[in-house]
C-alpha cells in the first residue's frame, strides 16, 4: 500500500491548489499539494518535503484533518492542514503546471477535480469547517 499526505492550505477563505503537469500521473488534473511518504518519513516530514518540491514554499503542519482510503485498498492519504510560512509559491515545472487559490465552490467547478479532493470538500461542508484565513506570503492567481 502507497501511503501520502496531503497539504490543506488555506488564506483568506480559499485554499491552495495545483494543476498536475503532463507528466505525472492523472495529468492536467487538480488538486491539494501532496505526495508519496518516503520510507522512515513521518506525516509532518512528508508534508513539508512534499510541499518544498511542488511549489517552493515553507509550511508548517498544524494536524491531521482527514484520512482517505481508496476503495481497492492500494492507496491511503493523510490530510493534514497546514500555515504556509515563507517562500515565493513557485509550481515545479517538472510536476505542477500551474497553481491557484481557490473557494471550496470555485474547486467544485475545476475541470477534473480529483474525486478524493472532491470528498475532502464534502467532508468540510458537512463538518461546518471553512478555509481559515492563514498569514502568509501570496501566491498565483486566483480563480
Amino acid at each position: 500500500m502507497v501511503h501520502g499526505v496531503i497539504a490543506v492550505v488555506a488564506r483568506d477563505g480559499r485554499y491552495l491548489v495545483i494543476r498536475r503537469a503532463d507528466c505525472v500521473p492523472a495529468p492536467g488534473a487538480w488538486c491539494f499539494v501532496g505526495g508519496a511518504m518516503e520510507p522512515g518519513e513521518s506525516e509532518p516530514e512528508a508534508l513539508v518535503r512534499e510541499f518544498r518540491e511542488e511549489v517552493g514554499g515553507l509550511i508548517s503542519p498544524v494536524r491531521r484533518i482527514w484520512e482517505y482510503l481508496r476503495p481497492d485498498g492500494r492507496l491511503r492519504l493523510y490530510w493534514w492542514s497546514a500555515e504556509l510560512l515563507a517562500g515565493e509559491l513557485q509550481p515545479n515545472p517538472a510536476e505542477i503546471a500551474e497553481l491557484r487559490w481557490c473557494t471550496p465552490a470555485e474547486m467544485r467547478a475545476l475541470p477534473g477535480l480529483l474525486p478524493n479532493n472532491l470528498e475532502f470538500l464534502d467532508h468540510v461542508a458537512e463538518a461546518g469547517s471553512e478555509p481559515a484565513s492563514e498569514p502568509g506570503p501570496g501566491g498565483r492567481s486566483s480563480c
